[in-house]
C-alpha cells in the first residue's frame, strides 16, 4: 500500500488545541468492525462496553518535559531542542530547529524558565542521516532531574500556546492519571481521556485494569516519508511488561475473553511480544521496531481504544489494520468513520475525541 492511500482533508479548526474541561467529557465514536456500524457516544459511556473479566491495558509511561530553549554560545542565534533518545547520562538524541545552524562543534547554553543562562552547556558531536543531532550535555548532576526546571511540556507542533495559564494546564493535562515511569517524549493520548473515578468504576464492574510501559519516542510521532508502506523504518522504542501484566493477558486469552487496548502504543508492546513468542505475552524489557499496517494480523488484541489520528501517519496505519486484521479494506471502513467524524464536528489529535473499535 502507499502512503497517500492513508491521506484525509480535515478542517484545521476541528485540531483540538485544549483539552476538554473534564477528561471523560470528550465524544466517543465507536466504530463495529464487523457491520461497520458507527454509534456516537461521551467517553464515560466506555464502561458500557465492557465485560466482567476482560483485560484492559493502558500505557503508563511518563512525559518527561522534554523541550528545552538554549542560545548558541558563539553568535548568540536562539535553538529550540526536543529530546528524543537517551544514549547514556548526558547522551540524548535530539530534534533541534534550526538544524542548519547546529553543525558539529556547535555548543548551546540552555536556559531557564525565566530565559537566563541555566549553567548547563550541550555540545553537538554528531549528525545522523535523518538531520537529528547528538548533544553531550556538561550538567554535574542528570540532565532529566533537571528537566521539571529546565524543560517544556513537549507539545505537538499543532498546538499552539501563548501564555503562562495555558502552559499550566499542559502541565496537568498532556500527562495520564495513572503515569508511573518517567521517559516519553509525547502522550499516550488515548490514555488522557481516563479519569481516577472511571477507572475504579471500570474495576467494579470486574475489568481487570493492567499496564504496560512503552516510553513514547520519534517512532509514535514521525511522519512517514516514502512512497511505499513497506519502505517505511520506524525508529527504536523502549518497553516493558511485568509478569503479573504477562499472566492478567495470556489467562484472558486461554479462556476466550476479550484483551482490549487502550492506545496504539499499547498494541504495539503486545503484538511485539506475541509475534516473538508465539502468540504468548512474556514479562520483559526490550525495544520494538514494529510498523503495523495493513494486511496485519493481530495475534493479542481484540477491541482497541484510540484518538483520531494525522493524515498519513503510522498510527492511522494502524488502526486500519486493526480494523480488518488481515486485509486491506481496513483503511476504507477507518476513512469513512473519519468522515462522519468531521461531518459531527469531533476534535482531532491529541487533545481531541477518542474512538472505540470493537
Amino acid at each position: 500500500m502507499r502512503t497517500a492511500d492513508f491521506d484525509y482533508f480535515l478542517p484545521p479548526d476541528l485540531i483540538a488545541q485544549h483539552p476538554t474541561p473534564r477528561r471523560d467529557e470528550s465524544r466517543l465514536l465507536v466504530l463495529d468492525r464487523a457491520s461497520g456500524r458507527v454509534d456516537h457516544r461521551r467517553f464515560a459511556d466506555l464502561a458500557a462496553y465492557l465485560n466482567p473479566r476482560d483485560v484492559l491495558v493502558l500505557n503508563n509511561s511518563r512525559v518527561i518535559p522534554a523541550r528545552l530553549r538554549g542560545v548558541n554560545e558563539r553568535t548568540g542565534g536562539r535553538f529550540e531542542i526536543l529530546l528524543l533518545e537517551e544514549n547514556a547520562r548526558n547522551d540524548w538524541w535530539v530534534m533541534l530547529r534550526p538544524g542548519k545552524r547546529a553543525r558539529v562543534g556547535t555548543s548551546i547554553t540552555l536556559l531557564g524558565a525565566d530565559g537566563n543562562p541555566a549553567g548547563v552547556c550541550a555540545h553537538v558531536i554528531e549528525v545522523n542521516d535523518e538531520g537529528h543531532r547528538r548533544l553531550i550535555f556538561d550538567a554535574s548532576q542528570n540532565l532529566e532531574d533537571l528537566l521539571p526546571q529546565l524543560g517544556e511540556v513537549p507539545l505537538p507542533p499543532y498546538i499552539t500556546r501563548s501564555d503562562s495559564k495555558d502552559s499550566t494546564e499542559d502541565h496537568e493535562r498532556y500527562q495520564t492519571v495513572f503515569a508511573q515511569p518517567s521517559g516519553s517524549v509525547a502522550a499516550p493520548t488515548a490514555g488522557l481521556h481516563f479519569t481516577e473515578a472511571l477507572l475504579e468504576k471500570i474495576k467494579t464492574l470486574g475489568v481487570n485494569v493492567q499496564f504496560v510501559t512503552l516510553h513514547v519516542g520519534l517512532a509514535t510521532f514521525a511522519p512517514v516519508k516514502v512512497e511505499t508502506l513497506a519502505a517505511h523504518r520506524m525508529h527504536v522504542e523502549r518497553y516493558e511488561v511485568s509478569a503479573t501484566t504477562a499472566q492478567a493477558v495470556n489467562a484472558a486469552r486461554a479462556a476466550g475473553r476479550r484483551v482490549i487496548a487502550i492506545g496504539t502504543t499499547t498494541v504495539r508492546v503486545l503484538e511485539t511480544i506475541a509475534a516473538r513468542h508465539g502468540g504468548k505475552l512474556v514479562a520483559e524489557r526490550d525495544h520494538t521496531q514494529i510498523f503495523i499496517h495493513p494486511p496485519y494480523t493481530f495475534r493479542l488484541v481484540d477491541a482497541l481504544l484510540t484518538n483520531f489520528h494525522l493524515p498519513c501517519s503510522t498510527l492511522l496505519m494502524l488502526v486500519s489494520a486493526f480494523a480488518a486484521p488481515g486485509a486491506t479494506l481496513g483503511r476504507d471502513m477507518v476513512l469513512t468513520a473519519y468522515a462522519e467524524a468531521i461531518a459531527e464536528r469531533y476534535r482531532f489529535f491529541s487533545y481531541g475525541d477518542a474512538m472505540l473499535l470493537l
